[in-house]
């Protein structure tokens, strides 16, 4: 307020405003005194401009809320009869302060009041949403407590249905609001609609009518639940789906209708609708959902019901056969009652055999596992308890399996179960593990020599002459003992422990017990380390192949290169060729490495193709004798070869004599399948093996190769020459080739030159090289 300059502080531009005393007082925070003997000096020491009439004296006081200030209060004077002095500034410093907390105390009521409108505005939607919350939360119990009276209905329907209907519709009414209800179903024949409930404000009766084009039978054309207002059954109409005769009969007067089909096993039998004649009451689609529920109960009861039914009917006539079947009835309960005694006697069996060999009624795998497996936690929790196995393996089984037949071998193996049986105790566990292996679980000795006594009786008693259809068979045993100690977790290391050590026995020479130690377990692991190796290098096909001629020693003209692959063990060193097939097998790899040796032979053969000096030679691999025991297998390899564009007539296959047995007749069809094929068969190791004159009779080979062992003797083994000179003899008569190998030696080679012998391979004839594949 101003009584000059009111009008003036208005047009003020804030700039301005800001370099006036009043701007510098809000700037600063500092107060001022103007004086008319010292105004002009006053502004120009503040810099600031004289805005309006000039007063006489002029008091500036900041407002200030601690350090901040917020306003300014200013008193002047036009009159020269009114002046300031100091005074009037002390009185105006302290009504600041008062004016300050006057304003904060002012904000702070409004900010209050403000507060408290905006937190009752939220109180009251806090409390509408409750209340919101509390309608809804009552209306989904009523929902439930309707589905669970719903539920508990077509639970227990019992009678006649239509109480149940008219229960059903009295929870519809509290819920939906449906004072108009019927449920309609099909007849037998599908040609009629039978109304068991019909309850209408409308039309108090209704009378079964044929199948025709209603909304009823709408719903069960579509098998599905339905909304229909008056605006959709226009839509029926002119779609054919309602007539209009029933539309103006049956639902002129309705304005909502729904309705949901009865199903049963699949099925429509029926349907459940309610409808509403006033505008007020309009069915939304969760009243339709809630009546789909309504109908699945219906269909639900009416299933128990004719379930229920058709049980009475069932009973009554039951009741009225079991008079009459009384009688059969006990004589089938004594025929039943003979079968469940044999099915049990059966089941014994079946327990019995699923734990005991059927050859020769020893305890098997399974049963000698699990008391070992208790034998070695009755070791854990009593340490000085005494428990051992041994393993027993046979010697010769497979030569009298062979030679006299299964049921002689089968015969064989009873008798040694019984010998065994006869050498240990009562409560010793004798088992057959399969094959010729059995093996003992010892249990409560005093010492060791015990077992080793026991196992000594064992061995003696095999050694004993076996008469087998009138003739008189050998064996002998070789056995592993492996007493358990605390170290032991499973009953797999103890037959692994047992096993080794029965292995050093038969190393050792057969006929002999060894008791297993640590170095058998380290040597079995070096065994298991190389066996891994084996693996690895096959799979990386990382060996080094070799080849070595056979050669005419009369021309010295090259014959065929047989190829053979080298392993150079990183701590073992070089491995023969003898010892990585023998490798291959306990693996079971040899197939992998037939196909290795094929492979790498079709690699070799491919290359010289492309060399019209190498065009015409041929390649010889070692194989098992896995091809030649199904003819199918013999002709795959003719096809690999073929595959690989490789002339079979160029692949030379050698097999070793000690692969093949006796039944030669059984490998006869796959050899003469590879000789078809133009492929030309070695006999390799000829006299290494057993009966090896038979080999050169049964089987139609192109060549045989004579064992080093032979040659290594000459000159100086007449013997060993005389039988050259024989196998010579008679190889016109059966039209093959012998080669003499290992031919190392100057007099060797003589000595077999002057015998006849027309080919050989050897290190004094050439050495093996080194094969490198382009």
């Amino acid at each position: 307020m101003d009584e000059f300059d009111e009008q003036v502080v208005s047009q003020v531009s804030a700039d301005d405003l800001k370099n006036s005393l009043t701007g510098y007082i809000l700037r600063t925070g500092q107060h001022l005194f103007l004086t008319q003997e010292t105004y002009q000096q006053q502004l120009a020491d503040i810099s600031v401009k004289d805005l309006g009439a000039a007063p006489v004296d002029w008091i500036g006081i900041p407002l200030k809320r601690g350090s901040q200030v917020i306003g300014a209060m200013v008193v002047q004077s036009y009159d020269e009869s009114i002046r300031y002095n100091r005074e009037d500034l002390e009185i105006l410093l302290f009504v600041s302060q008062h004016i300050v907390n006057s304003v904060d105390r002012v904000k702070s009521r409004e900010l209050t009041e403000k507060t408290i409108r905006q937190r009752t505005k939220q109180l009251r939607q806090m409390n509408e949403e409750l209340q919101e919350e509390i309608s809804e939360r009552q209306k989904i119990e009523s929902l439930q407590q309707a589905l669970f009276e719903i539920s508990e209905l077509s639970a227990s329907v019992e009678g006649d249905m239509h109480d149940f209907y008219a229960a059903i519709h009295d929870t519809l009414s509290r819920l939906i609001g449906a004072p108009n209800c019927y449920v309609a179903m099909i007849s037998n024949d599908k040609k009629t609609l039978n109304f068991p409930y019909y309850k209408d404000e409308v039309h108090s009766k209704i009378e079964p009518r044929p199948m025709g084009l209603g909304l009823t039978e709408y719903v069960i054309r579509h098998g599905s639940a339905e909304l229909i207002d008056g605006s959709k059954v226009q839509q029926l109409i002119e779609s054919n789906e309602l007539t209009v005769i029933m539309a103006e009969s049956k639902y002129q007067e309705m304005d909502s209708w729904i309705g949901s089909p009865l199903i049963i096993d699949g099925e429509i039998c029926g349907v459940i609708a309610v409808q509403s004649y006033s505008k007020e009451k309009q069915y939304n689609f969760k009243d339709l959902e809630f009546l789909r529920f309504v109908s699945h109960h219906i269909a639900v009861a009416l299933s128990r019901k004719q379930s229920s039914d058709a049980i009475k009917a069932y009973n009554q006539k039951l009741a009225e056969e079991v008079k009459e079947r009384t009688e059969e009835l006990n004589s089938t309960n004594l025929f039943l009652q003979k079968q469940i005694e044999e099915r049990l006697q059966a089941q014994q069996q079946l327990e019995h055999d699923a734990q005991h060999d059927s050859l020769t009624g020893l305890a098997n795998r399974v049963l000698f596992n699990s008391r070992l497996e208790l034998a070695l936690a009755s070791k854990q929790r009593y340490v000085e308890s005494n428990f051992a196995v041994i393993f027993i393996d046979l010697d010769r089984f497979k030569q009298i399996n062979d030679s006299l037949g299964h049921m002689a071998g089968d015969l064989f193996l009873k008798e040694v179960s019984v010998r065994i049986s006869s050498c240990i105790r009562g409560h010793d566990l004798l088992a057959r593990l399969g094959g010729d292996e059995f093996v003992v679980l010892f249990d409560n000795y005093e010492s060791p020599n015990d077992v080793e006594e026991i196992s000594a009786r064992i061995i003696s008693s095999i050694a004993k002459p076996f008469n087998i259809e009138n003739k008189d068979m050998y064996s002998g045993a070789s056995i592993g003992i492996a007493y358990i100690e605390s170290g032991y977790q499973t009953a797999d290391e103890v037959l692994r422990d047992a096993d080794a050590a029965m292995y050093q026995a038969k190393s050792l020479g057969r006929g002999r017990y060894i008791v297993f130690d640590k170095t058998m377990r380290d040597k079995l692991l070096e065994e298991l380390e190389i066996e891994s190796e084996f693996r690895k290098i096959l799979q990386a096909e990382a060996f080094e192949s070799y080849s070595q001629p056979i050669i005419n020693l009369a021309t010295q003209e090259q014959i065929y290169q047989e190829c053979y692959v080298r392993w150079e063990h990183s701590s073992i060193g070089k491995i023969k060729r003898d010892q990585y097939w023998q490798i291959a097998e306990q693996c079971g790899l040899t197939v992998e490495m037939d196909k290795f040796m094929l492979t790498k032979a079709c690699e070799i053969l491919k290359g010289w193709q492309l060399n019209e000096a190498d065009a015409d030679k041929q390649i010889a691999i070692n194989l098992s004798i896995h091809h030649l025991t199904q003819t199918s297998l013999a002709k795959q390899l003719i096809e690999q070869v073929k595959n690989a564009r490789v002339d079979p007539k160029k692949l030379v296959i050698e097999f070793d004599e000690n692969a093949l047995n006796r039944r030669s007749q059984f490998f006869l069809p796959a050899i003469k399948i590879l000789k078809r094929a133009g492929i030309t068969l070695v006999l390799d190791n000829f006299g290494s093996g057993l009966a090896s004159l038979s080999y050169l009779y049964s089987y139609p080979f192109d060549y045989v190769k004579i064992d080093h062992y032979f040659v290594k003797t000459l000159p100086r083994s007449e013997r060993n020459l005389k039988l050259i000179q024989s196998v010579l003899s008679i190889s016109g008569h059966l039209k093959f080739k012998l080669i003499a190998s290992g031919i190392n030696t100057q007099e060797q080679y003589q000595a077999l030159l002057d015998a006849g012998c027309e080919f050989g391979q050897g290190k004094f004839l050439k050495a093996a090289a080194k094969i490198e594949v382009n």
